[in-house]
């Protein structure tokens, strides 16, 4: 279901094997006219035994453990200052969503509800936190909160499983993905597709129309792109962006990796994500429009889900 959102001991652990052979596109295209991406991305990484929120520069250098909890943290989303970041944690017993300081400190539990709360996204405008739970439908809905955890707010009300919620970068529309399957479909399989509706859960629209799950969609920075992660025909996951009404979707990384969970730069050129096979995956960034690839770790385990830091 959401490949990149595993955050579960059993999770099966694959090899990367001799990841240089496996595609000339994981090679770096040298082009002088690339700017070198800077700033600061949080990320996910089971290197110290279990997922932690870490963050780096965007040369893969000043690594700092933020959550170093024994319980599981999952997931990042920056304020847009960049003072604080959102995770979600079991350390409480169950899943919560938790606000931290930017260096990990002083983290504090919002959420707080017997059930299990997951993905919060924080609004450009700063007012609001979008996240998934299964407080009222065991398959997870679309909620909303204040930045403090107050006045939540259900958006979405059915029987689909639903997750990954953005926004977009005027915080008057959610993107999100729902479960769904098709008209004459007999199998057990369900389909994914990217879905778009207004900040208060009206006017539903979907934008994707491919087979296999598509997730993980968010905005570039002017708003007219949006970047998402899917299957190939063949099976195999790619990174795809298309234009903000769901046309002219483009495979991005085209790579025998697989490939997860973009993130864009705040300039909008570069997009980091989760790439790998087998028992490793890694951080990398892509140029959109060169298609450079800078691989970011390399450290054993899982390096997963990057985040920009806003400027």
């Amino acid at each position: 279901m959401i490949r990149h959102l595993a955050p579960i001991a059993s999770i099966a652990l694959f090899s990367l094997g001799n990841l240089s052979c496996k595609t000339n596109s994981m090679t770096h295209v040298d082009n002088k006219n690339d700017a070198t991406p800077t700033g600061v991305l949080s990320f996910l990484t089971t290197r110290d035994g279990n997922f932690e929120v870490y963050t780096m520069t965007a040369d893969g250098k000043n690594v700092t453990n933020l959550t170093n909890n024994q319980a599981l943290d999952f997931w990042s989303s920056w304020s847009p200052d960049g003072k604080y970041i959102l995770f979600y944690s079991n350390r409480d017993g169950n899943n919560e969503i938790y606000r931290m300081d930017a260096d990990g400190n002083n983290p504090i539990n919002l959420s707080n509800h017997p059930s299990n709360d997951y993905l919060p996204c924080w609004s450009p405008d700063g007012k609001k936190i979008a996240f998934t739970s299964d407080r009222d439908h065991k398959s997870r809905e679309i909620y909303t909160m204040n930045r403090d955890g107050s006045e939540i707010a259900r958006l979405t009300s059915n029987d689909l499983f639903e997750e990954v919620p953005t926004w977009s970068m005027d915080s008057r529309k959610i993107l999100f993905t729902r479960q769904i399957k098709e008209p004459g479909d007999t199998s057990h399989a369900a389909n994914g597709e990217i879905f778009i509706m207004d900040a208060n859960g009206k006017n539903e629209k979907r934008l994707t129309f491919k087979k296999g799950y598509d997730s993980g969609a968010k905005f570039s920075p002017d708003g007219k792109q949006i970047a998402f992660y899917g299957p190939t025909e063949d099976g195999n996951f790619e990174l795809f962006v298309m234009n903000s009404d769901g046309s002219n979707i483009i495979n991005l990384t085209n790579d025998m990796l697989e490939d997860y969970s973009p993130s864009w730069s705040p300039d909008g050129k570069w997009i980091a994500y989760s790439s790998g096979t087998s028992a490793q995956y890694d951080v990398w960034l892509i140029h959109v429009g060169t298609r450079k690839k800078i691989r970011l770790t390399t450290e054993p385990k899982r390096n997963e889900t990057p985040v920009w830091k806003p400027d």
